[in-house]
Parts: C-alpha cells; structure tokens; sequence
C-alpha cells in the first residue's frame, strides 16, 4: 500500500478518434484540482493522464484520411496533450499507448495472467459495438443497437481469439468489494456493479486478428494476434509509473485514485480489478465514477456531433472562469446539462460581482487610506475544516460554495460596517483588516481550482501596502 505522504490520481485516456471535447475537460479538470489540493496539503503527488491509441476505430479513421495509424495518432495526440496548456493543467506524466514502455508493461501483464492460467484461446462469434470499443449481449442493446452509439448498428465478430478468465473474479471481486466498502464513489455505482459482478461473469475476448486488425500490442509469442484495446488500455495505469521495472516508483504511488464517467464503470471497477487480481498486483485505492454533461438533455457524444469545445469556452471566458463553471455548476456524480447562457450568469454572479469586486474594493480602499497590513496566510481554521470536510467527500461544487459563502459575508459587512464613508484612518482600517484577511484565505484554498487567479490574489494581499491592480474579472455584457 501507499504510505500517506504519496497519492496517486489518474484520469481515463480518451481515445483519439476524435478532438478534446467539453466532457473529457470537465474529468481532467477535478483530476486537477484533486491533485492540487493534495500538494497543497503537503503530499508527494503523481497525476497521470494520456491518450489511448489502438483499437479498430483508430485504425478505421487513419484509412479513412488515407495516412498510418501512428501518424494519425501522432496528429490528435498533440491535441490532447495542448490541454494542458489550455486548461493550466498540473499533470505529472501524459502516457500515450503506443509508448514503448507501456507495449513492454502490457506485454509483460499478459505473461502473468497467462501464467495464472486465466488465458486461453477459443473461437467465437458476438455483436460489438465499434464506438464502445466493447462486445455487447442482445440484452445491453436497444432496438438492435448499443444506447450509448444509438447511430450505429454492432457488428458481428466471428473469429479465434483469446479469451480472459473473468469469470473466475466473480467470488474474489465481491470480496474485494465488501472489504472496501467506500472503493466506488457514489455509492450507487458501487451497487450498480456489486450486482452486475453478482449475476455471473462471462469471459471476455482479450485479442484480434492481426490480418482483420493489426493496429494493437502484439500478443506475445504468437504474431496472428494483437491486444484487444482495453486489455491494453486499461494497463497505463500502471505503466505510467513505471512498472514492472521501477518497483520503488510504483510501490510509493501504487495503488492510487482513478477517476471516470459513469460509461466506464465496469471497466474499471471489475474488468481492470480482476486483471490486477489475476497478475498479483494490488486493486485500486478508489474509482470515484463521475456523471455525465448532456446538451439539452442528450448525452455529448464524438460520434454524435453535439459536443461542446473546450478551447472555444477558455477564449471566450477565460481558463479560470471555465474551470470554476465545470468544478463549481457540473455535479461530480450526477449528469448535468451543459448551458452558455449559464456561464456567462455565473461569471458575472459569483466572479465579476462577486470575488472580483470584493478583492478589488478593498484594494481600492486601503491603498487610497494608505493603511498597511501584515496578514496571515490561511490562518482561517473554520474555514480549512469546512472545505477539507467537502473535499473527503470529493464534494468539488460544495467546496467551492464554502468559499463563496465567505465572499458573500465579507461583502455582507462591508455593506453594512460603510467603510467608504468613515474619514478615521484606524476605524477605517478596523474594517478593512479582517476583509483583507478573508480574501487572502479565500485565495489559499481557492488555488486548486482557480490556480491564476488564487497567485494574482495572494500577491496582491501578501504586500503589506495592499493597491489596487486590474480588474480580475472584467465584467460580461
């Protein structure tokens, strides 16, 4: 296990058949700010993310734009790997599937379960959902198509391929579960899988036909076949950090927290958790399965053309503004419905007329009294115990909102306390210190959300002669 100075945070790779969009940004950026708030608190983070590059629909787009499959990766890898400038983002390691190391660590994993005894090879025939990258039962599909790809009818797969012993996880994944009782956040996802895992595990095909489908991990010891893409997906999480070669790195961050939405539940709370049991390698410390962004009401979906730009958004509003909507206004564990119209209100509400002009005001009113200060940085203890409370619970909104509720009580006692109006210099003062001091607190906690915003605070409230500067939220017409 990880001692407690580490901590380990990763996101899923999306698959690059397509450019970034609004729902892989919304999980990248709590990825971030849990991973920032764990520095905050002292500890030695390591946050992984990437993108996932084989599989049948990436081999299918590059012989649709007539180029290779690892050029065609190289091009969308950029793109993804632009968010982190896009969204300021603090990531540690960005993995990428067709590394060398990860196709040796996704090698060397399938030696272990094969060892185990948990692969083994058969013919067979089933309808898989291409979008899905996932073979589907008649009972997963709607009217004859997968509910999450409703634009695409499955295709038949009939060929021999590796299989992968799931159904042998069934007894040591409940087990699992039940001795881990908060392993799956929110808790009615981890019923949701409990009873998935309860009602009988099928095995499940680990491999392709190079001749039909050469763009994977080549099988060891067998040059007909390649990796089925979760199999080896699902091994970044591990190969990131350096395994099986740097067993000091991966034994201080190992196990650690994964994050996804709610479409890949069973990846990765039974599928990646059986293999882990198969290979000897310890379970994940916690899966939190994030809801999903719709567009009125519709899931945003690549292969449905509703999705919203991230890059758009970051231009028009800013990177923080578009941060603090997806961490503050997106539920973490519950689908919420994407509106611009709501962005540009919460912009105005909470940052324009809220932080920004409380920051700014009292800025404005001890440089023209000429009052100094020497405040404390985060010496606020309600508050610290409040946000920490919310941020256990992975609560990112509720935290955000303990934050705001501060700003409101701050521009509550201005309100009524006038400075403006008072001429004593020290009554003057009185007021202003403890407001200085709440937004120089507000801004320490504020940091792993707000990154830029909570520096150009605490800056501008760490001197001991406060002036004031830009406006930090030019208000919105």
């Amino acid at each position: 296990m990880t001692d407690h100075n580490h901590f380990y945070i990763t996101t899923t790779l999306p698959y690059i058949n397509a450019e970034p969009h609004i729902g892989f940004a919304a999980e990248i950026i709590r990825a971030d700010a849990i991973a920032r708030y764990e520095r905050l608190l002292g500890k030695k983070v390591f946050f992984n993310t990437g993108t996932d590059e084989h599989g049948l629909k990436i081999f299918r787009k590059a012989e649709e734009n007539k180029i290779e499959p690892q050029a065609y990766c190289d091009q969308l890898a950029k793109k993804f790997e632009a968010l982190k400038q896009t969204l300021n983002l603090s990531y540690d390691s960005f993995i990428r599937t067709t590394d060398q190391h990860h196709l040796e660590a996704a090698q060397e994993f399938w030696r272990r379960c094969l060892a185990k005894g948990d692969i083994y090879k058969k013919a067979y025939q089933v309808k898989y959902c291409v979008g899905c990258e996932l073979e589907k039962t008649e009972s997963e599909l709607v009217n004859g198509r997968c509910p999450l790809h409703p634009d695409k009818d499955p295709e038949m797969i009939e060929e021999e391929n590796y299989f992968f012993r799931f159904s042998n996880y069934q007894k040591p994944l409940l087990d699992f579960y039940n001795n881990n009782p908060d392993f799956v956040l929110p808790h009615h996802r981890f019923t949701e899988i409990k009873n998935f895992v309860e009602g009988g595990l099928q095995d499940f095909s680990i491999s392709r036909l190079k001749s039909k489908m050469p763009w994977g991990v080549a099988v060891p010891d067998d040059p007909e076949q390649v990796m089925y893409v979760w199999f080896d997906a699902l091994i970044n999480y591990i190969s990131c950090l350096g395994w099986p070669k740097n067993d000091q790195k991966f034994s201080n961050f190992w196990p650690g927290l994964q994050v996804c939405g709610k479409d890949n539940l069973r990846q990765q709370t039974a599928m990646w958790q059986a293999m882990l049991l198969s290979a000897a390698l310890p379970n994940s410390e916690q899966v939190l399965i994030f809801g999903f962004i719709t567009n009125n009401g519709q899931k945003m979906s690549k292969s449905l053309g509703n999705v919203v730009d991230p890059l758009a958004l970051v231009e028009k509003f800013g990177i923080d503004p578009t941060r603090y909507y997806l961490l503050k206004e997106i539920q973490v564990f519950e689908d919420s419905d994407f509106n611009e119209e709501n962005v540009t209100k919460l912009y105005n509400a909470d940052l324009a007329n809220g932080l920004g002009n409380l920051a700014a005001r009292t800025a404005n009113l001890l440089e023209k009294n000429e009052i100094q200060l020497e405040l404390k940085l985060n010496s606020d203890e309600e508050l610290e115990n409040s946000f920490k409370d919310k941020m256990s619970e992975y609560a990112l909104g509720e935290a955000l909102k303990v934050l705001w509720d501060k700003v409101k009580a701050s521009d509550e006692f201005l309100s009524q306390t006038t400075p403006w109006k008072l001429s004593d210099k020290e009554e003057i003062a009185t007021i202003l210190r403890p407001v200085a001091q709440n937004i120089l607190n507000i801004a320490y906690w504020l940091s792993p959300f707000m990154p830029e915003t909570a520096k150009k605070i605490r800056e501008q409230y760490s001197a001991t002669q406060i002036k004031k500067g830009e406006p930090l939220f030019p208000r919105l017409a």
